[in-house]
C-alpha cells in the first residue's frame, strides 16, 4: 500500500520533471535554430554584399574600358600634334577642349591688353626682342651715315684740325657700331630662341577657352566653319577630315580636376595632394599665356608664393632627402594664402572660359 502510494506520490514530480527537461530541451532547440539560422542571415549579407561590389568594380571596369585610347587613337593624335585635355572647374563645369604646342615663330594669338609688359610672357618677349633688332640696326645705319657725312667734309678741304677730330670721332662711332653689332647678335639670338620656343594654343577664341560638355559637341564644333585659334596649325584640315567622338579620350596627364584645388589646399598641408596640384598648376600657366591672362601669369611666375608651393610639391613627389626638406618648406607656406592665390587665379580661368553645355 505504502509502495503504491509512494509511487503515486512520486509520479507527478516525475512529470514534472520531464516536462521541464523538455521545456528545456525545446528552448535549446530554438535557441540552437536561431543560432544555425543567423550564420545563414550573416552569410546572406555578405554575399550581397560581395555581390554589390563585384558589379561596382564590373561597372568600373567597363567604364574604365570604355575610356580606353586605341593604339589608333593615340596614333593619330601624335600625327597632327594635338591633344584633348579634360578640365574641371567650380560649379560642375567638366568639359573638353584641345591644346596644341608650336614654336611661337608659328603661331599667332590676338592681341590683349594682358601681359603686354611681362617679360616671361613669350609672345611680348619675342615682340621685344624683334624691335631691340630693329633699333639696333636703325642706330646703326644712322652712325654710318655720320661717317659718310664726316668723311665728305674731310673731302671737300677741310682743315688738318677738322680733319683729326673727324679721325678721332670716326674711331669713336667705330667703336659704338661695334657695340651695338654685340648688342643687334645677343637680341637675334634671342629672338631666334623664343622663336623656337614652344607655346600653348588652345581652342580658343578672342581670349575665351571653349570648353564642351560632350565629345560630339566638340568634334561637332571642329567641323564647323567657326573661327579659333587652332585653324593656323598646319595638321588642322587632317585634324577635322579625321577627328571622331571616340578619338576625345584624354588621357590622365592631360585631366585637369582644378574645382579640387582650392577645398584641398583649405584641408591642411597633410591633405595636400602634390599631383592635383602641381597637374593644375601647369595648366593654369599654359592657359595663362595662351589666353593673355596677366593676373594668372604673375600669380604662377617665378618667385610667386604659389610657384614656391608648386617647386616644394614637385621636390615632395619626386621623393628621397629633398622630398623631406621640401615637406618642411610646404609647411612655412600658408594654407589660408595658397588656397586664396588659387581661388584668383581659378576664378580668372571661369571667367575666361566659353562654356559650351
Amino acid at each position: 500500500m505504502w509502495a503504491q502510494s509512494h509511487h503515486y506520490d512520486s509520479a507527478p514530480e516525475v512529470t514534472v520533471t520531464d516536462e521541464s527537461r523538455v521545456g528545456e530541451s525545446l528552448d535549446a532547440d530554438a535557441k540552437a535554430d536561431a543560432a544555425a539560422e543567423a550564420p545563414d542571415d550573416e552569410t546572406d549579407e555578405a554575399s550581397q554584399e560581395a555581390t554589390q561590389e563585384e558589379d561596382a568594380a564590373e561597372a568600373e571596369a567597363a567604364e574604365e574600358e570604355t575610356a580606353t585610347r586605341s593604339e589608333a587613337t593615340d596614333e593619330f593624335w601624335q600625327e597632327v600634334g594635338v591633344d584633348p585635355i579634360k578640365v574641371a572647374l567650380p560649379r560642375d563645369v567638366i568639359g573638353f577642349t584641345l591644346r596644341a604646342y608650336r614654336p611661337a615663330s608659328q603661331v599667332t594669338l590676338p592681341e590683349t591688353e594682358a601681359a603686354e609688359d611681362d617679360e616671361d610672357d613669350p609672345f611680348t618677349a619675342r615682340d621685344r626682342a624683334r624691335a631691340a633688332e630693329d633699333a639696333a640696326r636703325a642706330a646703326e645705319a644712322g652712325e654710318l651715315t655720320e661717317a659718310e657725312q664726316a668723311e665728305f667734309d674731310r673731302d671737300a678741304g677741310a682743315d688738318a684740325e677738322e680733319t683729326t677730330e673727324d679721325k678721332a670721332g670716326e674711331e669713336e662711332t667705330t667703336e659704338d657700331a661695334e657695340e651695338l653689332s654685340e648688342e643687334d647678335i645677343a637680341a637675334a639670338e634671342l629672338a631666334e630662341q623664343l622663336a623656337n620656343q614652344e607655346v600653348p594654343v588652345f581652342l580658343s577664341h578672342r581670349g575665351k577657352l571653349l570648353l564642351f560638355a560632350t565629345p560630339e559637341a566638340l568634334v561637332s564644333f571642329v567641323n564647323s566653319d567657326a573661327e579659333h585659334d587652332l585653324r593656323q596649325l598646319d595638321t588642322w584640315a587632317t585634324l577635322v577630315k579625321r577627328l571622331r567622338p571616340e578619338d576625345v579620350v584624354p588621357t590622365d596627364e592631360d585631366t585637369y580636376e582644378l574645382d579640387l584645388v582650392v577645398e584641398n589646399l583649405r584641408a591642411g598641408h597633410d591633405a595636400w595632394d602634390p599631383m592635383l596640384l602641381i597637374s593644375a598648376g601647369e595648366v593654369a600657366r599654359d592657359l595663362g599665356h595662351a589666353l593673355r591672362l596677366e593676373p594668372v601669369i604673375t600669380a604662377l611666375s617665378p618667385g610667386s608664393p604659389l610657384d614656391d608651393l608648386d617647386e616644394a610639391l614637385r621636390a615632395v613627389a619626386a621623393g628621397g632627402i629633398s622630398g623631406r626638406f621640401a615637406r618642411r618648406r610646404l609647411r612655412r607656406i600658408g594654407a589660408q594664402q595658397a588656397s586664396l592665390g588659387w581661388r584668383t587665379v581659378i576664378g580668372k580661368i571661369s571667367a575666361a572660359t566659353d562654356w559650351r553645355d
